[in-house]
């Protein structure tokens, strides 16, 4: 195993009431808010993010983006470090993505071959 789904990540128009109904179907907690101005507030399971059950990053969004989805994937490597496993997904067929991203971010923005971006995260997770 070289990877695990560790966040997914909604855009929504109210962070706030989707973290309630989430923490109430899933028996989540709310664990904390991510960026300024209450842009995103993060839900998961009571022992946080890395354990077996992804965490939800609720993302504020005015409107959807036209053609863009409004859920994408974050995935952490498990069996080896960030730069490794992004060798790894390119290989396999996964290709850089850019959305507008500074090029500072922890992060790799990449895209399938069907171009369904997901994110490449920094921290390594152990495998389940």
């Amino acid at each position: 195993m070289a990877c695990r789904i560790s966040e997914l990540v909604l855009g929504c128009h109210d962070p706030e009431l989707l973290a309630r109904f989430w923490c109430e179907v899933l028996d989540f907690v709310v664990l904390g808010q991510e960026g300024e101005d209450d842009h995103a507030l993060e839900v998961g399971p009571r022992e946080g993010f890395g354990g077996p059950q992804p965490t939800i990053i609720l993302s504020k969004r005015a409107e959807p983006e036209p053609g863009k989805p409004r859920l994408h994937i974050d995935v952490n490597a498990t069996d080896r470090d960030m730069d490794a496993e992004l060798d790894r997904l390119l290989e396999i067929g996964a290709r850089p993505a850019d959305i507008g991203q500074t090029g500072d971010e922890p992060w790799h923005v990449l895209a399938d071959p069907e171009g369904n971006e997901f994110c490449l995260l920094k921290a390594r997770l152990q495998p389940l």
